[in-house]
């Protein structure tokens, strides 16, 4: 008998020693307490029900191509307390009586999620989510209570399809399956707890809708037309609607700087249907200054969008290719060529002239001799 004794007090001096480590190990925020074995508590109630968590966007979620934005989730907890079921009788005793609905109060948190860890992930590479804002945790979602949104950044790409994209959720969180009452024993070991909670892991994976939204887009799918320097030229240059709505009453404009120059920037397009292509005309000048290069001028279109809006393009590039005139090397050619012509003539002049000199002087020395 007195070893059985001393077995059982030597067993628990090492779930207290276990526990004080554990006290001592946890971050701030954790559990209080390791749970203890269930042969040092006592259990009155079995209890059911769990967390059951859904989410919510608040806003718009609603995003045009190239835009950066910051989507705001809502989770709630619809957990219900489904039942309780009796699993110890407390016959007449006041004590066990009162413990019985201490323990019952207790029970009544099991629908709580605890921990709620969360990360948006996006499985397409036309939406990005900000890795600085990808992960959100929540204390806890007690149900009948909306907590703060999660707030997400994310950034869609440029040449994004429209369309709803469905991006994931994971959502990872802990609730209370079991709640029992300590014993005497325990609690004379200076825990200073009534009761220990036993815990489960849960998951669930939630989808989030993004929606891109269609509209006019374009393209300058084609320019034609060569600049020389010095002089002016017609420059065609085709527009094509690539998006999936009409783009009303378009207007086509090219931003011309120094050393090119234009009267008139500006052209209408009329009406582009998704796919529909049109080619404006535009006279470009160059001025005497300009260099032997490509030329890359900035064009924008304005139109009347689907929703009876003023609505702009994206910038556009409108490459000019500007050469320097053949017939400048061939002035410089014929100029060269005439120089040397000049000389070679001189040259044959002084050589006749000084041949000339010679034999006068030759005819002169005849005479005297």
């Amino acid at each position: 008998m007195n070893k059985k004794r001393i077995i059982s007090g030597s067993l628990f001096i090492c779930i207290l020693l276990a526990t004080l480590l554990v006290l001592c190990m946890q971050p701030a925020g954790a559990k209080d307490y390791i749970p203890l074995p269930y042969e040092y508590t006592e259990n009155y109630y079995n209890t059911y029900g769990e967390p059951a968590l859904y989410s919510s966007v608040v806003g718009d979620t609603e995003l045009s191509r190239g835009e950066t934005a910051q989507i705001n989730i809502v989770l709630a907890n619809r957990g219900i307390f489904k039942g309780v079921k009796a699993d110890k009788d407390v016959g007449s005793s006041e004590v066990l009586h009162q413990l019985s609905l201490t323990e019952l109060e207790y029970e009544t948190k099991r629908t709580t999620a605890q921990g709620v860890k969360t990360t948006l992930i996006s499985n397409t590479e036309f939406i990005e989510v900000d890795p600085a804002t990808s992960s959100q945790t929540l204390e806890e979602v007690v149900p009948g209570q909306l907590p703060d949104p999660l707030t997400f950044t994310l950034t869609v790409s440029n040449n994004a399809p429209a369309g709803t994209y469905m991006l994931e959720l994971p959502v990872e969180y802990e609730y209370q399956s079991d709640v029992r009452m300590t014993t005497d024993e325990v609690a004379q070991l200076g825990l200073s707890t009534d009761h220990a909670n036993y815990y489960k892991n849960a998951n669930t994976t939630m989808q989030i809708p993004v929606i891109v939204e269609p509209e006019a887009r374009f393209e300058v799918s084609e320019v034609s037309g060569d600049l020389e320097v010095g002089q002016s030229n017609v420059i065609n240059v085709t527009y094509t609607n690539i998006g999936e709505l009409p783009a009303k009453d378009a207007v086509a404009r090219v931003i011309v700087m120094k050393p090119l120059s234009s009267e008139n920037t500006v052209k209408s397009l009329g009406t582009l249907q998704p796919g529909e292509s049109r080619t404006i005309s535009f006279e470009i000048g160059s001025s005497d200054s300009a260099v032997e290069k490509i030329y890359g001028l900035d064009s924008e279109i304005r139109y009347i969008d689907d929703d009876e809006e003023t609505a702009f393009s994206e910038n556009m590039k409108v490459d000019i290719n500007v050469r320097m005139p053949d017939r400048q090397f061939n002035i410089t050619a014929i100029a060269l060529a005439g120089l040397v012509i000049m000389g070679l003539v001189l040259i044959i002049k002084n050589i006749r002239k000084n041949g000339s000199n010679n034999k006068i002087k030759n005819n002169e020395e005849d005479k005297y001799d």
